[in-house]
């Protein structure tokens, strides 16, 4: 951001948790012996030294697991992908509830609608009042595999190897630069993304190309000699993957800024072919969007899709408080790579990229320049 010249450029310290993977094995000895890849969640707690062998059970949902008794057993849970918003609790509550039920170890079938053997993962959270046990993600072919297994009345018995680590909290931060507005600079258009990612992988897509969006829309402005009547603002937050924790300390840092946030806008799902936007906002706000992205009718990048709610991080604010938007594109692969090691460079693309960011920079800098403020009245 200094290199190209943005102005006021700084970085905001955050204090993050910190956790290592170190080891993971997993071995099926019954019905047949084959090797279970397998990557730990965020957060899980190691197996005991040597590691553990137990009968296995397998369960589709929430309420399979909450029918039986599984004392002693590691349980997999082989959900059918319904979604993201729908299966990421077996991902992050998946440990608590086999704990809950007996269980020494929980093992979540990969939140992906398309498998090559691929692997995921992901924070988890236990929950209190229960015996924190081993959390990993297994790929989509063993869960179903082992399923056919169960289905059959076969006995199932793996060896789990998981050794991990809590390390105590360190400090990171989040990154800030600005075109300063004009006229109103007090006034403030956030366009945002994060800079971590998960240890597998390069995070190329999550979220590299947002972080080339969020920086390069401002880059291009002051390139062009574009200032907007209101300041647009970059942040890159920190600690997104597994707390939140940039956006909850800049929240904190700049509570009393928040009246002057006119429109927030994060890229966190991708920087494949735009199609335009979604977004949260009243139906006047809803207006303007749509307005707005008739200008974009070059790139067919003109959808306006109203949602309950946009982003990550700035979720924070668009729950309740700031209209909000998120890039709308072509991201039907998006859970191809999420979080697994095939989130590297190969899965961008050039052309699509710059497409994207001419829709980010055009979008922030029309609502940054309105001669009437973007309304913030929800309906």
């Amino acid at each position: 951001m200094r290199k190209n010249d943005l102005e006021n450029v700084n970085g905001e310290e955050v204090t993050v948790t910190r956790w290592n993977r170190l080891l993971e094995a997993g071995e099926l000895t019954e019905p047949r012996s084959k090797s279970i890849a397998l990557t730990a969640l965020g957060s899980s707690v190691s197996t005991p030294v040597g590691g553990l062998e137990a009968e296995v059970a397998v369960v589709r949902s929430f309420a399979e697991l909450d029918r039986g008794n599984f004392t002693g057993k590691i349980v997999v849970i082989n959900q059918e992908f319904n979604g993201y918003d729908h299966d990421y609790m077996y991902r992050s509550n998946g440990a608590t509830e086999a704990s809950k039920k007996g269980a020494v170890a929980a093992l979540v079938r990969a939140l992906t609608p398309f498998s090559m053997y691929g692997l995921y993962t992901g924070q988890q959270t236990y929950r209190n009042n229960v015996t924190k046990i081993p959390a990993a993600s297994i790929t989509k072919e063993d869960a179903q595999m082992m399923q056919r297994m169960q289905d059959r009345g076969e006995r199932i018995v793996m060896r789990l190897q998981i050794s991990t680590e809590s390390l105590d909290n360190s400090t990171s931060r989040n990154a800030v630069g600005e075109v300063v507005g004009l006229t109103e600079p007090n006034k403030v258009v956030v366009v945002s993304a994060h800079t971590d990612s998960w240890d597998v992988g390069l995070g190329a897509m999550d979220d590299g190309g947002g972080v080339f969006m969020s920086v390069y829309s401002l880059v291009v402005l002051k390139a062009l000699g574009l200032r907007p009547r209101r300041t647009l603002r970059t942040i890159l937050f920190t600690g997104e993957e597994q707390c939140y924790c940039g956006v909850n300390d800049y929240n904190e840092a700049h509570l009393d800024e928040l009246d002057d946030f006119v429109f927030v806008m994060e890229s966190d799902e991708g920087t494949w072919n735009p199609l335009g936007l979604s977004y949260t906002a009243g139906t006047r706000g809803g207006c303007v969007l749509q307005e707005i992205l008739k200008l974009l009718a070059p790139l067919n990048a003109t959808k306006a899709v109203r949602v309950d709610n946009v982003g990550s991080d700035i979720s924070l604010w668009t729950k309740s408080l700031l209209p909000g938007a998120s890039l709308l594109n072509e991201n039907d692969r998006w859970y191809w790579f999420q979080h697994n090691e095939a989130d590297t460079m190969d899965v961008m693309d050039r052309d699509a990229m710059d497409k994207a960011t001419a829709v980010w920079t055009s979008v922030a800098y029309v609502i940054a320049d309105l001669r009437l403020e973007f309304p913030k009245e929800r309906d």
